[in-house]
């Protein structure tokens, strides 16, 4: 039974005041909030098991250790990944893409084509582009309509021969647009592209199946999935993983080091050059547990009443224009009012103790498109109610009449 009342008190933040005001949280897109149960483990590991971890023979190493590589077979199932060591834990979504561009320059010619869609975070964007300039490949754009979905007729016409890698959002981030991935996916394969999902978005609602995607590389951030920041995924599929080159040199990379040759480690060790975030790879793993312990498919149920509650609601108010109107999308709404700033907007409402996001999202070529320079983001999460929603509505009516 989904009892969100039940749910919320897990969630310490949820109960302070924000300039007097209870707190309504409704920036889950850029970050999720924390339930007490990742709080815990993050302190227990600083309180029991702090230690760094895989060259240790003493007993607070192994401990670490094991509880590190753990919670990476908990990321292994919740994602169905064949193999554990296809699951690298990187500092997050960025990271992992930045990983990935940084391994094809030995790997790309010049006059090769990558696809990148027009709906993406600026970090799904910038490391191709930078990419394109290391090895001469051009980058083409999938674009977008006005709906705020892919133009799929578009993208089947860009594909051909020379298409090596296809990048797209599972969600984005902005409108929350759910993108046809599967079919994405099955049409690069059929020219010889491999594809990278971007799932920062996605996974805080949908569990993916990298499996039965046929996905080439997905990668996601915790934080977005009430986990700590700093901590992310990225899969790859083992054969391409061991095509790519490290990422970075440096401790626990190594096979054999001498200043003749330096040979290096098997999956995934490979790519994860340092000490990681040991506290924070663990608590990706309890952030997994929890969200599983509620189930997708409840949560998943919920968000879709609260994106249909709000989206009714705040239609009802004069002016106000939702960016973004996919027929399959998350719970997210973008949205201006008139000719008001959105950040005039957000700032009275951070008054009222309501946080939203303004501004591009790190998607500036989506509100070009719009030719807007940005909107107000509300985006829910499981442990949001539709009271909270009501007063989102009063808020904005409010700010409205303050701002016209």
């Amino acid at each position: 039974m989904f009892d969100v009342n039940k749910i919320r008190a897990d969630f310490p933040i949820l109960s302070r005041k924000v300039n007097g005001q209870d707190l309504v949280y409704f920036d889950n897109a850029a970050t999720s909030q924390t339930p007490r149960q990742v709080i815990e483990v993050i302190v227990d590991y600083y309180s029991r098991l702090n230690a760094n971890i895989h060259r240790g023979v003493h007993k607070l190493s192994q401990e670490a250790t094991d509880a590190y590589e753990q919670a990476r077979r908990t990321v292994q199932k919740h994602f169905n990944a064949a193999h554990a060591h296809e699951i690298i834990l990187t500092a997050g979504t960025t990271e992992s893409i930045n990983l990935i561009a940084s391994g094809y320059t030995r790997l790309l010619e010049e006059g090769d084509e990558l696809l990148v869609s027009a709906l993406e975070h600026h970090s799904n964007i910038v490391p191709w582009q930078m990419l394109c300039e290391r090895t001469g490949a051009f980058l083409k754009v999938i674009p977008m309509t006005p709906q705020g979905t892919l133009d799929m007729n578009a993208f089947e016409s860009l594909l051909n021969s020379k298409t090596r890698l296809v990048f797209v959002n599972h969600v984005s981030n902005a409108l929350g647009t759910l993108n046809p991935i599967e079919e994405i996916i099955s049409k690069s394969h059929a020219v010889g592209a491999e594809v990278l999902i971007d799932g920062a978005q996605a996974c805080p609602h949908i569990k993916p199946d990298v499996q039965q995607l046929d996905v080439d590389y997905y990668v996601t951030s915790a934080h977005k999935l009430c986990g700590p920041t700093g901590v992310g995924m990225l899969y790859g599929k083992e054969s391409l993983l061991n095509k790519l080159p490290p990422y970075q040199g440096g401790g626990e990379m190594i096979a054999t080091v001498t200043f003749e040759k330096t040979t290096y480690a098997d999956l995934p060790h490979k790519f994860e050059a340092g000490t990681p975030n040991i506290a924070g790879g663990i608590a990706f793993g309890a952030a997994l547990d929890y969200m599983n312990s509620i189930g997708f498919e409840a949560i998943a149920t919920y968000e879709a009443e609260l994106l249909e509650y709000a989206t009714k609601e705040l239609i009802q108010i004069p002016g106000l224009k939702i960016f973004g109107e996919a027929p399959k999308k998350t719970a997210v709404i973008s949205f201006n009012v008139g000719k008001i700033h959105p950040y005039d907007i957000g700032s009275i409402l951070d008054q009222m103790g309501i946080a939203v996001r303004t501004g591009h999202h790190c998607a500036q070529p989506i509100m070009d498109f719009y030719q807007i320079p940005g909107t107000v983001r509300a985006s829910f999460a499981f442990y949001n109610t539709k009271q909270e929603i009501d007063r989102l509505v009063i808020g904005v009516r409010k700010a409205v009449e303050m701002l016209q």
